[in-house]
């Protein structure tokens, strides 16, 4: 099982270096179109400015031994690519500058709930409800945290897609089994 600390020290890292990226865009590239996606270059980072808290949210359910696939207010299934879509549109308007801070407080609630999880806890299965390109399926909360904590550059690989020469910009970061095999599910070879 993965050791929280580790995780949080990767996130952390992580994020460093998204919102680095991030920071150093023009606005033209901001609004480039993402090849084999529906969404701008800044779309990515609202993405990623919004999808802790529903995150944080499954850990406090694995926390309390209730279900843990993360569910709408009314129980039912929750619909991953809907929520993103609405929350990425709500945010088209905001600065890079305004959606990195969002990242940053949620990011930090979530820690709080990241930290809290119990050896057992990692232990629990989790079920994942699927999404567009990715059918449903069962696995350890662990496990899942051990690719999870690469959602940053998972989607940079996404955002340079769109911004020809700067991922070898970035050097070794994007360099990860995880977020190889997450790409290659993501965007199968056509």
């Amino acid at each position: 099982m993965p050791n929280l600390e580790a995780i949080v020290r990767e996130l952390d890292s992580h994020r460093e270096r998204f919102d680095s990226f991030c920071r150093s865009l023009s606005a033209e590239e901001l609004v480039r179109p993402v090849p084999r996606s529906a969404w701008l270059v800044r779309d990515f980072i609202a993405h990623l400015a919004t999808i802790d808290g529903p995150v944080a949210e499954m850990f406090r359910a694995v926390r309390r031994g209730e279900d843990n696939g993360i569910r709408t207010p009314n129980g039912g299934r929750f619909d991953v690519d809907d929520w993103n879509e609405r929350r990425v549109q709500e945010r088209r308007g905001r600065t890079v500058e305004e959606l990195l801070d969002e990242a940053r407080r949620e990011r930090e609630a979530l820690k709080h709930d990241l930290v809290a999880l119990t050896p057992a806890d990692l232990e629990r299965p989790l079920k994942f409800a699927g999404d567009a390109k990715r059918p449903p399926a069962t696995i350890p909360l662990g496990m899942y945290l051990a690719g999870w904590c690469k959602h940053d550059p998972m989607h940079v690989v996404d955002m340079c897609r769109a911004l020809p020469g700067r991922a070898e910009e970035l050097g070794d970061w994007l360099d990860d089994p995880a977020v190889a095999r997450y790409q290659a599910a993501m965007n199968p070879a056509r």
